[in-house]
């Protein structure tokens, strides 16, 4: 596997190996700076942007400080409509809740919806330790799964691989995995798009159960909406005879009015589309037509604790549009494997160390992997102040005492200093009056020694602030 979550170094070193790798650089700033130009045209053409994207904020915000009403409204929706609903609190539980119901169905494969919520519970792996093969059925994903990969992007999971890469991918995995590449498969996209639809629709055809998440969860319905630029969503929501959609806590919203604004928000900011090509929705079960049996699982696995914090819980905000990677340029130098997490980029460097917690040396290490340049925030379609919760984060980090050690003895001395004006003034003084003996740049050691080689330290004056008001303003006046 070329990338791996359990384990992973901090993403600074993580980062150092990763911006070495030409071909991925390369992909990458092909690929975003793609997307990123076609999204602000396909947003130019609204003059109202600006009030959808503060209506999508107000929706969601509205929605999460009354969650736990909406959450319940739609469970009892659900079960109106014939499906029935199961609630896990972390991941451990809601890969147990849908291995017993594959199992229940007496199946050993599943068909599956690209969905953010099982890459982020690890449902695949859980499931082949039960037996059971998932199939990944969007282009993207079938990609990183047959080359044993993970995903680095939201929108485009393999877009770090080129198309010489997917179509040798191809040629030497489909065959394990069914039906196998045509011969002489060439890397030009129609044909490998071809030789991807033929090998995924005997699975189509063939499985009894998929797995889907959901973009949005309508409360007043208990609708699940899933939108999809492929078809092969569509395929797996009405083919199969069980449907089991595994959906954040946080996919709630009140009513389809609100849909409305949703649906012209994440098109434009994901696919740089007016409407995305395939919108499906479904609400419990209907006789004859569709899956005969629906289950939900609704999924915590940290989002209220996340919740709980009132400056990090607008990353709940977030409808995985991915459009805040695509203007990242340390996401377009480091790649999405680089943060150790199925969410890369600024959205995951704020989501993941929430739902995860700052414990571990890669989660801490998350609030940091940032310029606070703010594009981010700029292209955000419901407003996340992304750069805000990175320092509110990184505050949370030194706290904890897992910042650096020089950074946090550097901070105490100042604290100190600023809380004794005759000291301050005393070390002003004296650097004022030394200021002929100090270096050009800090005689830093080690890596440290490339930050100082390209920063001068800032000249001092000839006097002290301080000092000038003495001698320039005797008596007081401003």
């Amino acid at each position: 596997m070329s990338g791996t979550y359990l384990g992973m170094p901090a993403f600074p070193k993580a980062a150092k190996a990763s911006t070495k790798n030409e071909r991925l650089r390369a992909n990458l700033t092909r690929a975003t700076h793609t997307i990123r130009d076609k999204r602000a045209a396909a947003v130019g053409e609204l003059d109202d942007w600006a009030q959808l994207r503060q209506a999508g904020k107000e929706i969601k915000d509205n929605t999460l400080a009354r969650l736990d009403h909406y959450l319940l409204q739609a469970e009892a929706a659900v079960q109106a409509a014939g499906g029935t609903v199961h609630w896990a609190v972390d991941a451990a539980e809601a890969n147990r809740i849908v291995a017993d119901l594959v199992h229940a169905k007496g199946e050993r494969e599943v068909v599956k919806v690209k969905s953010m919520a099982t890459q982020e519970i690890g449902l695949n792996e859980a499931l082949a330790a039960e037996g059971i093969t998932a199939y990944e059925t969007d282009l993207a994903e079938l990609i990183v799964q047959l080359g044993d990969d993970l995903p680095s992007h939201i929108l485009v999971p393999a877009i770090h691989r080129g198309r010489g890469e997917i179509r040798d991918i191809f040629t030497e995995a489909m065959g394990r995995w069914g039906r196998p590449a045509p011969d002489g498969l060439t890397d030009n996209p129609a044909d490998l798009a071809e030789a991807a639809r033929l090998h995924l629709r005997e699975k189509f055809l063939r499985a009894k159960v998929a797995v889907s998440g959901a973009n949005f969860l309508i409360a007043e319905t208990g609708t699940l909406v899933v939108v999809e630029s492929e078809g092969n969503g569509r395929m797996c929501l009405t083919l199969p005879e069980t449907l089991i959609s595994v959906v954040g806590i946080e996919k709630v919203i009140p009513t389809w009015r609100d849909l409305e604004v949703f649906l012209q928000l994440l098109p434009r900011s994901s696919t740089a589309e007016r409407m995305n090509p395939y919108t499906s929705t479904w609400t419990g079960t209907t006789d004859r037509d569709g899956p005969q049996e629906f289950h939900l699982v609704l999924l915590d696995n940290g989002r209220t604790a996340t919740l709980a914090d009132e400056v990090g819980r607008q990353a709940l905000r977030c409808i995985r549009c991915s459009a805040c990677l695509n203007v990242c340029p340390v996401y377009e130098r480091a790649g999405g494997h680089a943060y150790g997490s199925p969410y890369p980029g600024p959205i995951g460097a704020i989501l993941t160390p929430q739902l995860r917690g700052l414990q571990s040396e890669v989660d801490a290490s998350l609030p940091y992997a940032s310029t606070l340049c703010g594009a981010c925030y700029e292209v955000c379609p419901v407003a996340i102040d992304i750069p805000e919760v990175l320092v509110h984060l990184r505050e949370q980090v030194a706290e904890q005492g897992a910042g650096h050690r020089v950074e946090r003895a550097a901070m105490k001395a100042a604290t100190w200093l600023l809380d004794h004006p005759a000291a301050l003034t005393a070390a002003e003084r004296a650097a004022t009056r030394t200021r002929a003996l100090h270096p050009r740049r800090l005689p830093l050691p080690g890596p440290a020694k490339a930050w100082s080689d390209t920063r001068d330290l800032p000249a001092l004056p000839a006097e002290s602030f301080r000092d000038w008001w003495k001698k320039n303003r005797k008596d007081g006046s401003r």
